[in-house]
Parts: structure tokens; sequence; C-alpha cells
């Protein structure tokens, strides 16, 4: 079964977030791949920026990704997908609570 962590941060660097996210889940013993970023033109003349990241358990199985979307408003979509078969909900529980207790401040409530 997936488990799926859906956050909207305000002023939040993309890149900082990704690397935030890649911190927290080696912690937790997940394998994080390289960060995939790319930026896109707006007609406006800003730019918007998605950070794409797989994860890996130590045995090479991936359990998960993580998508983040910056947007030149200000906002930055976070959606992390983890199986939760291959890493256990005490994994995906711990990386949920230290994002929380780290960027709770910045988030948006809705």
């Amino acid at each position: 079964m997936t488990v799926q962590i859906r956050k909207t941060y305000r002023d939040v660097n993309p890149e900082m977030l990704c690397d935030e996210i890649r911190g927290l889940a080696q912690k937790q013993g997940i394998i994080a791949g390289e960060a995939k970023l790319q930026t896109y033109p707006l007609p406006s003349g800003a730019t918007q920026s998605r950070v794409t990241m797989i994860f890996q358990t130590e045995d090479q199985k991936e359990c998960g990704s993580a998508h983040i979307v910056g947007s030149p408003k200000g906002e930055t979509k976070m959606i992390l997908d983890l199986d939760e078969k291959l890493l256990g909900q005490e994994k995906i529980s711990t990386l949920q609570e230290d994002l929380d207790f780290i960027l709770s401040s910045y988030e948006l409530k809705w």
C-alpha cells in the first residue's frame, strides 16, 4: 500500500526542500536517488521549478518518490509517495514527524 504525504509551503525553495527530504530519508535508512531539476518559463517571464526524486531501500528496491513544484508566487507543493510494505509505518511516520517539525511554520493549512 502506498502512503501519500501532501504539503504546500510558503517561501520554501524547491531545491532546499528536496535536500531536506533527502537528509530526513537517509536518516531513516532510505536511499534517495539523484534529484532531477527542471525549470520552465512562464508567459509572465517568471519561472517555475520541478524536482523529482526516487527512493530505494537498502537492498535497491524502489520504495517511493518525491515530486516538488515551486511557483513564482512563493508556494512550493510536495507529494511524497512511500511504499508502506517496503518501508514500514514507523519509518514513514518518523519521516513525516521530522518534516513537520522542521517545516511546519512554512506550511499552508487548507
